[in-house]
């Protein structure tokens, strides 16, 4: 780790992202008080995580990649047991209904399938009634459907006030759920804002795309085609419209389906890491 600074507001969904070995899980693990640090200080919700506090565990969940839960339990009772570690648990029901396991409450753990497991470790994250909760990897594996579920199921989290700590290594993930995002690299933060903040910010290059009609191609530098599909990224974009609509002019390509957007999460996190792998 080479100094890092965050802030994360209470009531937002908070992503920290970058590649493996960027010291994702030890910032984590930090804030979670369960790796002392060298340096510096933390305050997670007022707390010194480091001195290991019941007070500060009683306020925080914790969903961890995997959650080892008595497989021959019921989801009901699965929660209501870590429910009974906590002072002012959340009622069982409500959880379940949080999660969207209402049809599985009696259902055993082994009888889940691998997303609605994982909507079991959330559920148990949330058992105590934390104000925070820390999610890392939540949609690891997930096929496209069980993934949307997840989603909606974060959001809920955040419709009940609570802040949500988030890694992912799924910038859509990112990009959908997270109200601020910061991206590590090397020990270092090296970008952190919101998704479309990041975009606006005007570092990154905007992105032109566009079905062909013919076989022209624009002469413009850094122009990809992939069959039909043209595209190009441009840090000017007025100059390089005007050069591909006078193309097109000469040409009579129509520019079916042209777009010209902002780059997305996984672009700025692509050039972003990229630039430092090359460093």
């Amino acid at each position: 780790m080479r100094g890092i600074d965050l802030e994360v507001d209470t009531g937002e969904v908070f992503a920290l992202l970058g590649p493996n070995g960027a010291g994702k899980t030890t910032t984590v693990e930090i804030l979670e008080g369960h790796r002392k640090r060298t340096s510096g200080e933390v305050s997670v919700l007022g707390h010194d995580p480091g001195r290991n506090e019941r007070a500060f565990k009683e306020r925080i969940g914790i969903v961890l990649q995997e959650t080892g839960v008595e497989r021959f339990l019921t989801v009901a009772e699965a929660i209501d047991l870590f429910r009974s570690y906590y002072p002012k648990p959340r009622p069982v029901d409500e959880v379940i209904e949080v999660v969207g396991l209402k049809e599985k409450r009696d259902t055993r753990v082994l009888k889940l399938s691998g997303g609605q497991q994982r909507r079991l470790d959330v559920a148990i994250g949330l058992a105590g009634d934390p104000e925070l909760l820390f999610l890392d990897e939540p949609t690891t594996g997930f096929d496209p459907s069980a993934r949307r579920a997840a989603w909606t199921m974060i959001e809920n989290l955040k419709s009940l006030g609570k802040t949500v700590f988030l890694t992912t290594h799924y910038m859509d993930e990112a990009q959908r759920l997270a109200d601020e995002v910061a991206i590590i690299v090397g020990g270092k933060i090296v970008a952190q804002g919101s998704p479309s903040s990041l975009s606006a910010r005007g570092e990154f290059p905007t992105k032109i795309t566009f079905i062909r009609t013919g076989a022209h191609v624009p002469d413009i530098p850094g122009v990809k085609v992939d069959g039909d599909h043209v595209e190009f990224e441009t840090t000017d974009a007025v100059r390089d419209l005007n050069r591909l609509t006078a193309w097109a002019a000469d040409t009579g390509d129509p520019l079916t389906g042209l777009q010209v957007g902002p780059p997305t999460l996984e672009d700025i996190y692509l050039e972003l890491t990229t630039k430092a792998d090359m460093s």
